[in-house]
């Protein structure tokens, strides 16, 4: 049976099932946070230590102004009323991207990475204007800057994920078959799983059913 470390999930969808269920893609936003809530119980529950969730890409910001902004809102929202109970629940939170927000939401980023920065239950890698060819061309630029030789270790060393270990699994949810920039290097040997549920609609059952599929998996990583 394959031991379980990292999920890394796509959440897409939400725009979608606002439309089709309430005719506005703010209100899948915010039914997308419950979904959030119900996978980091299970994500306790079933003792994986990470879970990396795709919130926001560098190519978002072509979306419309207002729903960027109710996006940003939702986040300031979270971050006030629910680090204290993630902090509570001994777990970490961390954000990979560039950190070019107001200045009221980097603060409060920075504040909730800096107050669970020791909690140890689960990591939770918040990408948020994460873009994986950015991130790589960041690599890139610091090899080259402090003279390193290129490697697979050197190109590790610089990457925004460098201390926590690749994805296990990669799930894309929302019936679409693409990896949208989202952690090029870091799943080359993920076992990835498109599932057809929009995010809002994604349930704990489902999430445990790829899981059991997961570690019952035969990884090969190149061998036989």
């Amino acid at each position: 049976m394959n031991p379980l470390n990292h999920v890394a999930i796509i959440m897409d969808g939400n725009g979608r099932w606002g439309l089709k269920n309430k005719n506005s893609r703010n209100a899948g936003h915010k039914a997308g946070l419950n979904t959030v809530e119900k996978i980091i119980k299970e994500t306790i529950r079933n003792n994986i230590k990470f879970l990396t969730l795709y919130a926001f890409s560098t190519e978002n910001w072509k979306r419309p102004k207002k729903e960027i902004n109710y996006l940003f809102k939702l986040l300031e929202n979270f971050l006030i009323n629910r680090i204290e109970d993630l902090h509570k629940q001994n777990i970490k939170l961390k954000i990979i991207g560039v950190k070019n927000f107001s200045l009221r939401l980097n603060k409060l980023l920075n504040q909730s990475e800096k107050k669970t920065s020791k909690n140890s239950k689960l990591q939770i890698n918040l990408a948020l204007n994460y873009g994986s060819k950015s991130e790589l061309i960041g690599a890139f630029k610091n090899i080259n800057k402090n003279k390193d030789k290129i490697s697979e270790k050197s190109i590790k060393k610089y990457l925004q994920t460098k201390d926590i270990p690749d994805p296990d699994i990669l799930i894309r949810t929302g019936n679409t078959k693409r990896l949208s920039n989202f952690l090029l290097w870091q799943i080359a040997y993920s076992e990835i799983f498109f599932e057809k549920k929009l995010w809002p609609d994604f349930k704990e059952k489902d999430y445990n059913k790829i899981i059991k599929k997961f570690k019952n998996i035969k990884r090969n990583y190149g061998n036989i």
